[in-house]
């Protein structure tokens, strides 16, 4: 198979969908890999290491996608890789198409098969979904720490405190892996820490394991309560594959202190509060309801070399895969992969994204 690798495009998305091991790996099994000139390099990975791998190195993303077979990337395609894409190719990144209509009619239109990294399903984990889920709940608390500090707008208050003075409080919706990881940095910083969450089992598991974190039942009463003294609220909410619920509304966010911080995850699956849109690592955060917004939709490139290494830990295993033994042979193999597939040959074929836009859901095979 050949199996291309784009430069990725998104505004400070230094990340790369293939490290050079995994070149060196395809390459001996007989597979052919092209890396887009200058792919790796945001992330410490010269084009040299690539050719010393046995992968070849090519000028434009269009020849790249012209000739690929299947294109690995970190990022959804935007609007000026949509028409480079075509029927009979796979496309294996993250899609998060559930957040975007247009990007999934762009998808149906050019029938490529659309095989997203964050609805492989293993029992209840999604294994390449966590490693960067594991980076943004981390990142959500350094954020937030930064801009509660006076000169970044903030309200001034010391998440830690010190002897003598509270710490900050800090409340995590959702007790999933980014929000787990956003609790253990929080109390890392000995801060005073809520975790919301839903599932009874879960709360059980999170009081044993993180003794110097709450855990409250979420719902909108407990919500209201909480609100007034939240320093930094971290949206770690998670649907698999389908738009993030709107759990935190406008009026909530008005009982807020001027100067919180708010930290929204689930922003690249929509976002879990009304007020929540999609900003960059150039242009963070934004002002609503005097609380501010950090809603950057591609938080673990901030951290690209971190993040390329464990997101490629995982996906690499997939990639081979389905070089190996193409779609079909793959998903037979692996029937998890399976739940990757979003589109294919001009069809809806994951529920949540059909239901999500109200399109007609068909299976992939």
């Amino acid at each position: 198979m050949i199996i291309g690798v784009p430069k990725e495009i998104k505004e400070q998305e230094n990340r790369v969908g293939l490290l050079p091991y995994t070149a060196q790996s395809l390459t001996r099994k007989g597979h052919t890999v092209l890396v887009q000139k200058n792919a790796g390099v945001g992330s410490g990975y010269p084009d040299e290491n690539y050719v010393q791998a046995g992968a070849k190195i090519v000028e434009k993303a269009e020849d790249v996608f012209a000739q690929a077979e299947m294109i690995v990337k970190v990022k959804e395609p935007l609007k000026a890789e949509w028409g480079l894409l075509r029927k009979g190719q796979i496309l294996f990144t993250y899609l998060h198409l559930a957040a975007s209509k247009e990007l999934t009619e762009a998808l149906i239109k050019s029938g490529v098969t659309g095989v997203a990294y964050e609805t492989i399903q293993v029992g209840n984990k999604l294994p390449l979904l966590e490693p960067m889920s594991e980076i943004a709940g981390r990142m959500s608390v350094v954020m937030g720490a930064y801009f509660l500090a006076k000169h970044n707008g903030g309200n001034g208050v010391l998440l830690g405190g010190v002897p003598g003075v509270l710490p900050g409080k800090v409340v995590v919706l959702g007790g999933g892996t980014s929000g787990v990881n956003a609790a253990r940095m929080a109390v890392g910083l000995c801060a005073d820490v809520t975790i919301l969450e839903v599932d009874g089992e879960r709360m059980r598991f999170l009081d044993l394991t993180m003794p110097n974190a709450n855990t409250l039942h979420s719902n909108e009463a407990h919500l209201h309560e909480l609100m007034p003294t939240t320093d930094l609220l971290i949206g770690a909410v998670l649907v698999p594959g389908a738009k993030a619920p709107k759990l935190i509304t406008r009026e909530m966010l008005k009982k807020m202190r001027p100067g919180s911080v708010l930290v929204d995850i689930a922003i690249d699956q929509g976002g879990c509060v009304e007020t929540s849109r999609a900003t960059t690592h150039l242009d963070p955060v934004y002002v609503e309801e005097g609380v501010t917004h950090y809603c950057v939709a591609n938080m673990p490139a901030a951290y690209a070399r971190t993040s390329t290494q464990a997101l490629t830990n995982i996906t690499s295993r997939y990639v081979e895969l389905l070089a190996d033994l193409g779609l079909e042979g793959a998903c037979k193999k692996v029937p998890a992969l399976t739940g990757g597939i979003n589109t294919r040959d001009g069809k809806v074929t994951y529920a949540a994204v059909a239901e999500a836009h109200g399109l007609k859901f068909e299976p992939p095979f």
